[in-house]
């Protein structure tokens, strides 16, 4: 069903400003809750905004896309034309490797015809052992937790990474783990302070930010160089394990030469941000939400206990669990994991009848698009049955874009639902959720992140 939103619709007419305050524009606005700006931008202007941001001279040029149409356009109808060409995307890249995530051109194709068949439906749902392992180490420890009190979303954030780094790295886990919880928010951190800045001074110059840094980098590579030098060892002799890492070690085709030892970090590293935050961010909010939504949570919970009855969750009960799926796709409509996405234009294109010029930067922003009255009536409204197959079929295919989309999708969408799916199931049978914080703030960093805590209290379910 086309929608149409009533914006932009070929009038020829210059592309509307968001108003902003004299020298700096928007970019107080941006830094204070880039999130709420971008849905003011579409509230008051429409499907196609021009966001100024900072002081002549210096000033960013943001063109905002927040139609399901205009995401298309973007990324999938004309892909070539939009690139990871800005300055935040050459930061994230800089710092976490070329892989998957931030690579382009003939490097991606390459890594993409290298990694795809480690990423086969049948591939990952070898994985569904391994999450509920995880799982079940995670609600043994809530056992002992302080008023029977926990944080979703940083009880989720341990488990997402405890999961991704046991499928990655194997026994490898407790070392990994440590240091990408001491070294990630360092270096993420850094990421979004140059990101987002208008001028930048060299990386390496001796600042204490520049330094906090590198030795956070230096530390995060080197466990991982020691991982991968040991698998290459192993592979030379009998039994390879099953493990991300080993597979993708081994991985090479006709047209392709295996990954090198810095290509094979890229991959990982990228794998671990974006393996474990987004998932982590999709199944907190499932929880918090639930824990607010007490009917929604019963009947969600009723599904798990008449499929799953006692036995442990498996990758075909993914097309059993048909509410439960239904509840971590609201979750993940209302908090989208990136709710931001960026690229930057090749050539002049038309969209929503605006033309966008060649070197813009243009934003698309999930937050906006998921919240859009067009497709979604009372937007902020948490409602699972939006996910039907009928009403699915009724909407725009870009109204609804948590993976992105097009030819760069997220490789890695099944392995986040099938372990959402075991894990929620996992954790409904378990205990019933009350929400304590009834808000949660979050602001954009490179994937959603919550800026308080989002905690629920827990009860053991009898059964």
């Amino acid at each position: 069903m086309a929608v149409d939103t009533g914006h932009g619709t070929g009038t020829g007419t210059s592309i509307p400003d968001l108003e902003g305050v004299p020298l700096l524009g928007s970019l107080p606005d941006l830094k204070a809750d880039s999130l709420g700006t971008y849905l003011r931008a579409n509230r008051r202007h429409g499907d196609v905004v021009r966001v100024l941001a900072g002081p002549p001279g210096l000033r960013a040029e943001l063109y905002c896309v927040f139609s399901a149409e205009g995401a298309q356009r973007v990324l999938a109808g004309e892909a070539a034309n939009f690139r990871k060409d800005n300055t935040f995307y050459q930061e994230v890249r800089t710092s976490f490797g070329n892989g998957l995530l931030t690579s382009q051109d003939e490097d991606y194709l390459r890594q993409r015809r290298l990694v795809q068949p480690l990423f086969t439906r049948r591939r990952v749902d070898g994985y569904a052992a391994a999450v509920a392992g995880e799982t079940d180490a995670v609600l043994a420890s809530w056992a002992r937790a302080r008023d029977g009190i926990v944080d979703v979303s940083s009880e989720m954030m341990h488990l997402a990474l405890r999961a991704v780094a046991r499928i990655l790295f194997g026994t490898d886990v407790e070392t990994t783990v440590d240091v990408v919880d001491r070294c990630f928010p360092v270096i993420t951190e850094y990421v979004l302070r140059r990101g987002y800045s208008p001028a930048n001074i060299p990386r390496g110059w001796p600042t204490p930010g520049n330094r906090r840094a590198a030795a956070a980098m230096d530390e995060l590579y080197a466990v991982c160089d020691a991982i991968i030098t040991g698998r290459r060892d192993a592979s030379h002799g009998e039994g390879l394990g099953e493990d991300l890492l080993t597979l993708l070690a081994a991985a090479q085709s006709a047209d392709d030469a295996a990954f090198d030892a810095t290509e094979l970090r890229d991959q990982v590293l990228i794998f671990l941000l974006a393996g474990h935050e987004t998932t982590a961010t999709s199944l907190g909010f499932a929880l918090h939400l639930l824990g607010r939504h007490p009917e929604e949570q019963a009947r969600a919970r009723e599904e798990v206990s008449r499929v799953l009855g006692d036995r442990t969750p498996e990758a075909a009960d993914l097309d059993r669990l048909p509410y439960l799926t239904r509840v971590l796709k609201e979750a993940m409509r209302l908090y989208p994991a990136a709710p931001v996405i960026g690229r930057r234009a090749v050539a002049a294109t038309e969209i929503g009848g605006y033309t966008i010029p060649a070197g813009a930067d243009v934003i698309l922003s999930p937050w906006v698009t998921h919240r859009h009255p067009a497709y979604w009536s009372e937007p902020d409204r948490f409602d699972p049955s939006r996910f039907t197959p009928e009403a699915e079929a009724a909407r725009p295919r870009y109204a609804w874009f948590p993976f992105g989309g097009g030819p760069r999708a997220c490789i890695g969408q099944h392995f986040s639902m099938l372990e959402s799916v075991i894990a929620l199931a996992m954790i409904l049978r378990a205990y019933e959720f009350e929400a304590v914080d009834t808000e949660v703030p979050v602001s954009a960093g490179i994937t959603l992140r919550t800026e308080g805590p989002s905690r629920c209290r827990i009860r053991r379910v009898d059964r």
